[in-house]
């Protein structure tokens, strides 16, 4: 599965968000959606690549002396996967998700500047541009970082609550 959809997973990267958000809002708009969907797709679409590329890597992870101890205890695909490959991938999806976090904020806000919206971080940079108004812009700057923070906040604490569980130390 890594070998035949890692290429197209990576070629779907190399579009720019700013170039097919627009696109993508307005061919939703004219099938009659609206609202938050779009917005979330763009958003879903963001932060996929990370998420995807850190699973391979996590699930990639474990070395061959583990994989030769589950073959000794002659372990079928299901049982590697479950017992060590998956928990051996959780610090991975959990970094990735930080990431993919702070990416799909980005996407958000660009979502929100084609389709004319007046509330939101992106409308308020869109206005504040309009006007000249830096100080609207930098506020938003400022909120969008601080909201970054926040989540990815949230994050590391599910990601310390689920590798506690797990018995892994800090």
């Amino acid at each position: 599965m890594d070998r035949s959809m890692m290429p197209w997973i990576i070629a779907s990267q190399t579009i720019p968000i700013i170039a097919i958000a627009p696109m993508l809002i307005v061919v939703l708009n004219a099938v009659g959606i609206t609202g938050l969907l779009p917005k979330a797709l763009i958003s879903t679409y963001l932060s996929f690549f990370p998420v995807a590329v850190g699973m391979v890597s996590g699930l990639r992870s474990p070395d061959q002396l583990q994989l030769d101890l589950m073959r000794t205890y002659n372990a079928n695909d299901r049982q590697v996967l479950w017992k060590l490959r998956l928990p051996s991938a959780m610090p991975y999806l959990f970094t990735s998700l930080k990431i993919a976090i702070a990416i799909s904020l980005v996407g958000a806000i660009i979502a929100e500047l084609p389709t004319g919206a007046v509330a939101g971080l992106g409308a308020r940079l869109l206005s504040g541009s309009y006007y000249g108004q830096t100080v609207q812009i930098w506020s938003a700057l400022f909120m969008a970082a601080i909201l970054a923070s926040i989540l990815v906040a949230i994050v590391g604490v599910a990601q310390a609550m689920v590798l506690k569980r797990m018995g892994v130390r800090p």
